[in-house]
């Protein structure tokens, strides 16, 4: 196993991967929204990888009772990627800031990151976006993501001021007070369990995480990100949504001669993962541009080392 490079401080990270994917039955009646292919990686790939980015390597999925199985087959415990996963079951989909309290043990006294386990993210510049989210955590603040919306009704929505500081936050409001949606991406600072619990449920009986946004805002210790027309971000919760997104994952692998958001890339990139571990992984795709890619990767940093010495 590689040294195992130090990280920054102690954050935790969750994936929601709960729910029934009823918007796209009859698809997701035999398997997880989650577990659906966006292009050539099952779509939990990509908010792992996200995760992973962010510098997060204790990492809790949270699902279905029925599906978790099949996530642990897909997943196991992360070591393949350089992380450590654990697993939970989310009963009933009783709202976003549910995960907090169900994750309450596993995040301890740690920040906590959340990413919903539909949501894809892609930019040049989003690991140091992330690692401004980070530290905001670390210091005591929460962070949202912003990402400019065609249609704000469908979405917890934003209002900034000039300097992109958060004025008011609505759940999909009738009249928007902006077009900036908020994005399936949070961080918190420690905490966040006790406070999740002081929520009340709402009038669809959810523990939303607006409400939840609403109190670090009250409490100005609320910091937005607004992600520009260099990233894209999509919530791939529709059919056409999942088509957009696999189309644009095939399109930049296919003109840059990569792979994206792949977590053994980034794992080995941490320094997470040993040479001997990326080979093992790629001879487990050796038939297909997966497998190749983290073989070029490894020869890469190859000829990369030699040069330095």
């Amino acid at each position: 196993m590689a040294e195992k490079s130090k990280t920054k401080s102690d954050i935790k990270g969750i994936i929601l991967a709960g729910g029934t994917g009823s918007r796209l039955y009859p698809i997701t009646e035999g398997v997880s929204k989650q577990l659906l292919p966006v292009y050539d990686k099952p779509m939990i790939f990509y908010p792992l990888s996200v995760l992973m980015q962010a510098e997060i390597r204790d990492i809790l999925i949270i699902t279905t009772p029925q599906d978790q199985p099949y996530f642990k087959r897909l997943l196991k415990d992360g070591s393949q990627f350089g992380i450590n996963l654990s697993y939970i079951v989310q009963p009933s989909p009783d709202g976003l800031a549910q995960a907090f309290i169900l994750g309450e043990e596993f995040i301890d006294n740690s920040p906590c990151a959340m990413i919903l386990g539909d949501n894809i993210f892609y930019g040049s510049g989003l690991e140091k976006e992330l690692s401004k989210a980070r530290n905001n955590a670390v210091n005591g603040y929460a962070t949202i993501f912003g990402y400019q919306v065609k249609d704000p009704e469908r979405f917890g929505i934003m209002e900034v001021d000039e300097y992109n500081n958060v004025l008011s936050i609505e759940e999909k409001p009738i009249n928007p007070k902006s077009d900036y949606a908020v994005t399936g991406l949070y961080f918190y600072p420690k905490g966040v369990s006790k406070i999740a619990k002081s929520i009340e449920p709402s009038l669809r009986g959810e523990l939303e995480i607006t409400c939840l946004n609403e109190i670090y805002l009250k409490n100005e210790l609320l910091k937005s990100t607004i992600l520009d027309s260099g990233y894209t971000w999509f919530d791939t919760g529709t059919f056409e949504s999942l088509l957009d997104a696999s189309n644009m994952v095939k399109t930049i692998q296919n003109n840059k001669d990569i792979v994206i958001c792949c977590p053994e890339y980034i794992g080995y990139i941490n320094e997470w993962l040993s040479n001997e571990e990326l080979s093992k992984r790629a001879e487990t795709f050796n038939n297909n541009q997966y497998g190749k890619y983290l073989v070029k990767v490894k020869e890469k940093r190859k000829v990369y080392e030699q040069n330095r010495n």
